[in-house]
């Protein structure tokens, strides 16, 4: 089966956001779009009469009449649509297997709150084995894009900058080659931000802190930097990148990167702990907290 961008549509505003998003990015990579909904059953006593198969005729509306519309919007893109029963969390990373990336929607939240992930997306993201790509509610094209020198929104100036979250500690060749080709085909800045701390040492003995000693370690962490992209500036050599090797929390320097950013990439380790899937502190704080778009790229 040939591979597309598949987004998982609920009827929300945010799963619409997803879906003009995945339109873009299926643009972007050549490749069709596969709008899936995934339906599931359940008996309600406000419409005790209605039954599953009245309920799933409704439901068939969702992705046809987003498909229409896509269609319109983006008449040069293969667009199809299909429904598929289960319960989401289990379907949509099975769905995910056909596909170069999934999208799906989180919604926005006020205030200092950040992005809600939902459930669905949570255990979607934690499990399945392509990059799934999270867009908040609202998100649209020209948020991508550099304003214009009045500062009015465009789709026609450059890409903001692709951030990478790297931890050169154990560098993913999947995330870092996701990262490049995303910023390759934006003909964006990749900005690589690799978060580093001191020696535990250094918060416990007072005095402990050597300037010296201090400049020597991020000098360090900036040289390992440069040698674990440097295969990578020779394989994208179109690709202009920007390192930060910056001391703190990681997750901290992503999400202030991010409020300048057209996607957002972190990884996920592709393993199953004792107590099930997880996705990490780190990406599970970009997550809720990131204004760009989010692409989890699972790797080993």
């Amino acid at each position: 089966m040939a591979r597309t961008v598949t987004v998982g549509l609920d009827g929300s505003r945010e799963s619409v956001a997803a879906a003009q998003w995945a339109a873009h990015e299926a643009l972007r990579r050549g490749l069709p779009l596969r709008l899936v909904h995934v339906w599931e059953w359940e008996p309600t006593t406000r419409t005790p009469l209605v039954g599953p198969e009245t309920q799933r005729h409704w439901a068939e509306r969702i992705p046809r009449e987003a498909a229409d519309e896509l269609r319109v919007l983006f008449p040069e893109l293969e667009v199809t649509s299909e429904q598929l029963a289960g319960q989401p969390a289990a379907v949509l990373p099975l769905a995910a297997e056909e596909a170069e990336l999934l999208v799906l929607g989180s919604r926005g939240l006020s205030g200092v709150a950040g992005f809600l992930v939902g459930s669905v997306a949570q255990a979607t993201v934690a499990t399945a084995g392509r990059p799934v790509v999270l867009v908040r509610a609202g998100e649209m094209e020209e948020d991508e894009h550099r304003p214009e020198a009045d500062g009015s929104p465009s789709e026609t100036t450059p890409y903001r900058d692709v951030v990478l979250g790297l931890d050169t500690d154990r560098p993913s060749e999947e995330l870092i080659e996701f990262a490049f080709d995303a910023a390759a085909r934006r003909a964006a800045v990749l900005r690589v931000i690799h978060g580093w701390s001191l020696p535990p040492a250094y918060g416990y003995t007072p005095g402990a802190l050597d300037p010296w000693l201090s400049e020597d370690l991020a000098t360090d962490e900036a040289s390992v930097l440069t040698e674990t992209l440097r295969a990578w500036r020779e394989k994208f050599p179109g690709v202009e990148v920007a390192e930060h090797a910056v001391i703190g929390q990681a997750a901290r320097h992503l999400i202030e990167a991010a409020s300048d950013a057209s996607l957002v990439v972190v990884g996920r380790r592709a393993r199953r702990s004792p107590i099930g899937a997880h996705i990490g502190p780190v990406t599970h704080a970009v997550l809720h907290h990131s204004p760009a778009p989010v692409a989890v790229v699972p790797h080993d």
